[in-house]
């Protein structure tokens, strides 16, 4: 694992959009396509509009989501909702290459199976994405791998729910797609994020962030999430 601390969350919302751009550049120069999953948050919401502004191209990007809440389309606790307004909004991206987690699905279970056959449409069998984008919460969860939660356990999905975390069921990715991943790429701001920072750091597997293979993993963290 690689660690780069920068001043405050705007330059590592800046910085990450950098190396997002030059990983996509890459990516469809070696494979044709650059597949890259997002998760949530306030500094990736402005990672994600620094973004629209990149050298990115698009027309070879798919878009996936790493986790999303069940929720109704366009309510505020929707990944996708900020998402759409972050960058959707601003690029130029087919139907056909945004992948929005179905949790408005009346079968949730199948339709977290559907997610999964979809992403081994994409990319392969098993399923392999160029980048991830993960946060961290204070209690050291990542995704919606979240502390004591079955979901934890799932090793024969790619694609799981969680029970009842913070008021909303969540769609995840599980372990085994994210320690797939070409890349993973962290995304840590805030005091609040000091303790679990350190513990990923040393991979302790108390946390569920410690768990996501580091042989790939690139943290950008700001001088408040490294200062306890």
């Amino acid at each position: 694992m690689k660690i780069e601390v920068l001043d405050d969350p705007d330059s590592v919302a800046h910085e990450a959009a950098a190396m997002i751009a030059a990983d996509a550049r890459q990516a469809v120069v070696d494979r044709g396509q650059f597949i890259f999953a997002v998760s949530g948050g306030k500094t990736p919401w402005v990672m994600l509009r620094y973004l629209a502004d990149e050298d990115v191209p698009w027309t070879k990007v798919h878009l996936v989501q790493v986790d999303e809440r069940v929720a109704p389309a366009g309510h505020t606790d929707r990944n996708f909702t900020h998402l759409r307004e972050s960058l959707l909004t601003r690029v130029r991206l087919r139907s056909e290459q945004v992948h929005a987690m179905p949790v408005e699905a009346p079968d949730l279970e199948a339709a977290a199976m559907r997610y999964s056959r979809a992403l081994e449409e994409i990319a392969g069998l098993p399923a392999v994405l160029d980048l991830v984008h993960l946060g961290l919460g204070p209690d050291g969860h990542t995704a919606s791998l979240v502390p004591h939660d079955p979901v934890l356990e799932v090793t024969d999905s790619d694609v799981a729910l969680t029970g009842t975390y913070q008021g909303r069921r969540r769609m995840t990715l599980t372990y085994p797609i994210l320690n797939r991943a070409r890349r993973i790429l962290w995304l840590v701001t805030g005091k609040d994020k000091a303790g679990p920072l350190a513990q990923l750091v040393d991979a302790d597997v108390s946390i569920p962030a410690g768990r996501v293979s580091q042989d790939q993993a690139f943290v950008l963290a700001d001088h408040d999430a490294v200062t306890d």
